[in-house]
């Protein structure tokens, strides 16, 4: 018998294959996306996010796609090229420029790192910081203040060390996020790795699609195969 977290998996799926596809990547060049130009480039027919030791990144900096989402499905693939646990990354959706000279988004992030405690959180850059770990099934109340909301997990979706074992270090993953009203859910490698209620006055229904190259040690971050279903 098939458990619960399959089975959303393959019914979102379903659900993508049969709604128009919007593809948000040529594979060729950065049409359509937006960035600090050092960070930025196509190798190998995926979008490359690095930074160096010659050109490091101070502050956490964003490849924006030109365009605005709602309620949609999103599918891509990720990859860290580089070595250790220095590689942090992540999708930002239904976020918001803050700082335009400097690619700088906040918002909703479908997290994915080199390491083993984070792929696959829910996580608000610039915001309220971690909303879901891998594995919970959240809701969010108002707290006692707009950017400290009452988490309550009330369930799982899976067991967080099963997750991470299903992630493929150093190759490619795949990855979805579905947003719909105010119910957000992540998968990757087809297993779901949070399922999120944001009851609060301050979530997002609609915002930017971004992809973070984080700030600190040099690393290498690659995305391909960019779809998007958006149902408005």
């Amino acid at each position: 018998m098939k458990t619960l977290p399959v089975i959303l998996a393959l019914a979102a799926s379903t659900a993508l294959s049969s709604a128009a596809e919007k593809p948000l990547f040529n594979g060729k060049d950065l049409t359509g996306w937006k960035g600090q130009a050092e960070f930025w480039s196509v190798k190998d027919g995926a979008i490359t996010g690095e930074s160096t030791q010659a050109t490091p990144v101070k502050e956490n900096t964003f490849l924006i796609w030109d365009g605005e989402v709602g309620d949609f499905e999103l599918h891509f693939k990720y990859k860290f090229g580089s070595a250790g646990d220095s590689g942090n990354s992540g999708m930002q959706y239904r976020s918001k420029m803050v700082k335009p000279e400097y690619s700088v988004v906040s918002g909703y992030q479908a997290d994915c790192e080199m390491g083993k405690n984070y792929s696959g959180i829910l996580y608000e850059e610039k915001g309220r910081g971690i909303l879901a770990k891998r594995g919970e099934k959240v809701v969010l109340h108002e707290g006692a203040a707009p950017n400290k909301p009452k988490i309550e997990v009330t369930g799982t979706v899976g067991d967080t060390k099963e997750i991470q074992a299903a992630i493929r270090q150093g190759e490619w993953n795949d990855y979805v996020v579905i947003a719909k009203g105010n119910h957000l859910q992540h998968f990757i490698n087809g297993k779901l790795t949070v399922d999120v209620t944001d009851e609060t006055a301050i979530g997002a229904k609609t915002g930017l699609l971004a992809i973070q190259l984080h700030a600190g040690k040099p690393m290498i971050v690659q995305f391909k195969d960019i779809v998007l279903k958006n149902d408005k």
